[in-house]
């Protein structure tokens, strides 16, 4: 049987092993520009030996009106493509494969983020009972206002061209982000869209905006470098549970098999809480998929070396440990102790809490 420090192709990547280092907003970003401290804290984490075989980025905007947050990095103008660059090159000098996470937050914004100061778009009106990060700290979200149908397709051709951008830069691929209540999930849930027209009502018409872009990005850069994450249940940014969950994404998940995804990635339960939150049935998704199978959400060592050698999923993504341990997957191996992370540096800031973290080999006796 296959084991976590295994090496693995998923479409056309290959990996040293099947530890990932998960998408982490941390709210360091010169602006919309990554910068040398970001360069810093993925080359610690690239070189597979120690740290990871999968670096998924934080999540990252395909468009200005995208922006939901204060100092988060963006894919889709030429500076930012200069500026990943400097990343990836990084990377791939550990000897590491790092991909792009695609994001446009929706309704989970603020208008001080925004271009023009004008209001988040979504699938709705319905304002999010939530709270975004701004220049003057944490904030409720502001009112978004509706997407008109005749704008939706220039936001697939915005993914599309990020995906390209994120090529441009250097890196192995993209994972499009389809969970957290962000966009696009904001069209999939009939807890949130109330649509009336070919995006609302039943599940095909819901899961079409999802369609739509992974064809887009598949169409351009390929299935093979191409990802997505899934939160079936997660109840993180007022994604209040769909009225039928399992249905909706057994269908997404039939949509896009057919493109011949890297993998999907999937969130068990609450983003960064309960994994039991509501009841689903992640592998009748996983048997509709036949791509690499990446799971995440709390898991320990021995529960991700269960998952890989039980064929529970080929890949194991960690997210608060990936913070704190730059060489997680020595630590995993040798069942070392980890570093815990310091909550009060997640989110803004600079080196403290982001590339200070020790390794092993700098560990005090």
């Amino acid at each position: 049987m296959p084991t976590l420090f295994d090496p693995i192709r998923i479409g056309d990547i290959e990996l040293a092993n099947r530890v990932v280092m998960a998408p982490l907003t941390r709210n360091r970003a010169t602006g919309q520009l990554p910068n040398d401290l970001t360069v810093a804290y993925y080359a610690q984490r690239a070189n597979p030996m120690t740290g990871f075989g999968l670096i998924i980025t934080e999540a990252t905007q395909i468009m200005p009106e995208g922006q939901g947050y204060l100092d988060t990095p963006g894919i889709h103008s030429p500076e930012q493509v200069a500026a990943w660059r400097k990343v990836t090159t990084a990377v791939h000098a550990q000897g590491g494969r790092i991909v792009v996470q695609l994001w446009h937050v929706g309704r989970i914004s603020h208008t001080s983020l925004l271009p023009g100061g004008q209001a988040p778009v979504s699938s709705t009106n319905r304002v999010a009972k939530g709270k975004t990060y701004t220049a003057k700290g944490f904030e409720d979200v502001s009112p978004p206002r509706a997407l008109r149908t005749d704008e939706i397709p220039g936001i697939v051709q915005a993914y599309r061209h990020a995906a390209r951008c994120a090529i441009d830069a250097g890196f192995d691929g993209v994972e499009v982000h389809a969970a957290n209540g962000y966009l696009i999930e904001q069209f999939l849930r009939d807890s949130i869209n109330d649509r009336t027209d070919e995006y609302g009502g039943s599940i095909a018409n819901r899961a079409r905006f999802l369609v739509e872009v992974v064809k887009a990005v598949t169409d351009e850069i390929g299935g093979g470098r191409t990802g997505i994450r899934l939160s079936p249940v997660t109840p993180v940014n007022d994604a209040g549970q769909d009225s039928d969950p399992q249905a909706l994404f057994n269908h997404v998940v039939e949509q896009i098999a057919p493109m011949h995804l890297a993998y999907i990635h999937v969130i068990e339960g609450q983003t960064g809480g309960d994994r039991e939150v509501a009841p689903f049935d992640y592998q009748a998704l996983r048997q509709r998929f036949p791509g690499a199978w990446m799971v995440n959400n709390g898991y320990d060592r021995q529960m991700a070396l269960d998952a890989v050698a039980n064929g529970k999923g080929e890949l194991v993504a960690f997210g608060k440990p990936a913070i704190a341990n730059p060489d997680l997957t020595r630590r995993l191996h040798q069942n070392a102790p980890l570093n815990q992370p310091d909550q009060k540096t997640m989110y803004g800031g600079g080196a403290h809490g982001y590339t200070d973290y020790p390794t092993l080999d700098a560990q005090p006796a």
